[in-house]
């Protein structure tokens, strides 16, 4: 039996909304497994959370910059926000987007692109001593389209083409340029904001699209439901699940009477004079996924004085 830590039903109340002594007895149900005792939590209709939620923590930037039929997204790191306030960074941050729209988005590839006198990762480096604080190139992400546009959108811009989030999407189409990128550049700030997790039903991980069904099943077995029903509503309850998650299926931001992306699409077919298909989408906010450890300041400044 795994030892409930507070720390644990803090982490679970977070991530679901749910009370204290709900979380409490979720995660001793699921011997303190985060991820099973959100299922629980579900399962009992106390919770909608499909998943952990990723932890914003790390700092620095998010670049993305497009050119015609191309686009990158790519994550700098730095410890502090400071650091990523820094004119220094800032530049190095717009080098790496421009290396990486060259060479694509392969971090090894960029690392070893040369820039002047050096390398990415030596210029990296070189910014590590002159800045007095570490940074990382964490990832980097490309897309293309033979004929079309790759549109970009940048959330709480710290410069042009870098900020807190950044979303490139690439549009295939023969149709106008100018109405394309105005298209694409709609359809990225939708993204930013919806955050769809893939593109249509089909696109999604299979793994992820039975565990919904799974839990949605034993959801309405625990209520009671006759078992000759329950396909029929989880059949349902998944497209209301794919209305939310896949951006085709999405309702798009930009539109009050609540058309589908895809709906609004088609009807941009009109202005732009030819068929439009999504190939893609990036989305990255800064430091998803990333934990960073967190300090008592208090208790430091004691123990750096020597008190207790």
């Amino acid at each position: 039996m795994a030892t409930i830590t507070a720390a644990m039903v803090k982490e679970l109340r977070e991530t679901t909304g749910v009370g204290m002594m709900d979380c409490k007895q979720a995660l001793a149900e699921t011997d303190g497994n985060i991820d099973a005792a959100i299922d629980w939590l579900r399962k009992k209709g106390l919770s909608k959370a499909a998943k952990k939620a990723g932890r914003v923590a790390a700092e620095g930037l998010i670049g993305a910059l497009t050119d015609g039929t191309k686009g990158v997204v790519i994550e700098v790191n730095s410890e502090t926000d400071f650091v990523a306030r820094n004119e220094q960074f800032q530049g190095l941050v717009k080098m790496i987007a421009q290396v990486a729209l060259k060479v694509g988005a392969d971090l090894d590839a960029i690392n070893a692109a040369p820039v002047g006198s050096t390398t990415v990762a030596g210029a990296i480096a070189d910014a590590i001593a002159t800045i007095g604080e570490n940074m990382t190139l964490r990832r980097a992400a490309a897309l293309s389209v033979s004929q079309g546009v790759v549109a970009s959108y940048i959330h709480n811009a710290v410069i042009d083409g870098a900020g807190k989030m950044g979303v490139i999407v690439a549009l295939e189409s023969a149709g106008k340029a100018d109405e394309l990128a105005v298209l694409g550049r709609q359809l990225a700030m939708h993204v930013a904001a919806a955050n769809p997790q893939a593109l249509d039903p089909t696109s999604l991980d299979p793994a992820v699209v039975q565990r919904e069904r799974e839990v949605m099943a034993d959801k309405y077995r625990q209520q009671g439901k006759p078992e000759n029903m329950i396909e029929k509503i989880v059949e349902n309850g998944l497209k209301t699940y794919y209305k939310e998650v896949c951006l085709l299926e999405q309702a798009y931001i930009h539109d009050e009477k609540g058309k589908s992306v895809a709906q609004a699409v088609k009807e941009a077919e009109g202005k732009v004079g030819a068929p439009i298909k999504i190939v893609g989408f990036v989305r990255y906010a800064l430091g998803e996924g990333i934990e960073k450890q967190t300090s008592d300041f208090a208790a430091e400044v004691a123990a750096a004085s020597g008190q207790k």
